[in-house]
């Protein structure tokens, strides 16, 4: 067994998808956890190996997937109410672990926060700040959609801000993150909350120690704008 970092995600259809293939570029070990015959084929035949079919209902059979402290689990299932509720088991069965959830609606998000997940993927937040991008910003949509292509060789990078950082205390709307060839995509500003929030979200923030930014790019760009952040003076 490989020694990275795991990742259990729990169900697998065409809209969560995205959610394993990104997980699977990471530095992680990702294992499928699935219900269904029909999602246990989908996997299979989109070339994942380390797929488990259980009762996800079942507390026995999930304590049996010998999850540790430092996992991730990630429950994407298409019936948000049964999403809801194996958040609400994970979260009693492995209180320490962080769990992942996805969502389609605000009060999903309110339900999920209220049953352990730590981190809420909105799907409909990401679709609301898409269109905004395609109707305001139509030049970086087209670049990040070029990124975005299998095609391209891109990454996404989280870059927390040390104390000194030359962009500590600056305010985000005045950085030029052209010069770096970055985009960013949005961040965790400390000050207000531990939740992300996108660049379109209407908030004015300063970049400040211990917040963190996600930015999207060609990975030598990104990696020479975080040899940048890190730079402290």
């Amino acid at each position: 067994m490989s020694n990275k970092q795991k990742a259990f995600m729990f169900g697998y259809s065409k809209s969560s998808s995205f959610v394993a293939k990104q997980l699977s570029n990471k530095s992680l070990h990702l294992t499928l956890v699935l219900s269904s015959d029909k999602a246990y084929e989908k996997a299979y035949n989109d070339g994942y190996v380390d797929i488990k079919q259980i009762d996800i209902t079942n507390d026995n059979a999930l304590k049996k997937l010998d999850v540790k402290e430092d996992d991730y689990l990630v429950c994407v299932l298409e019936d948000k109410h049964y999403n809801v509720f194996l958040t609400l088991s994970l979260h009693a069965l492995f209180p320490k672990s962080v769990i992942i959830a996805l969502s389609d609606s605000f009060h999903t998000t309110q339900k999920l926060k209220m049953a352990g997940a730590k981190r809420i993927i909105d799907l409909y937040q990401v679709s609301a700040n898409r269109l905004y991008n395609i109707i305001y910003k139509p030049v970086t949509t087209k670049l990040i959609d070029k990124l975005l292509s299998p095609d391209e060789s891109f990454s996404f990078k989280e870059i927390v801000i040390p104390v000194g950082s030359p962009i500590d205390g600056l305010l985000v709307s005045d950085y030029n993150f052209e010069a770096y060839k970055v985009i960013m995509v949005g961040m965790i500003d400390k000050r207000l909350s531990n939740k992300f929030l996108f660049v379109t979200s209407g908030v004015e923030n300063h970049f400040d120690s211990g917040d963190t930014i996600v930015c999207i790019g060609y990975s030598e760009d990104l990696n020479r704008f975080e040899k940048y952040i890190n730079a402290v003076s």
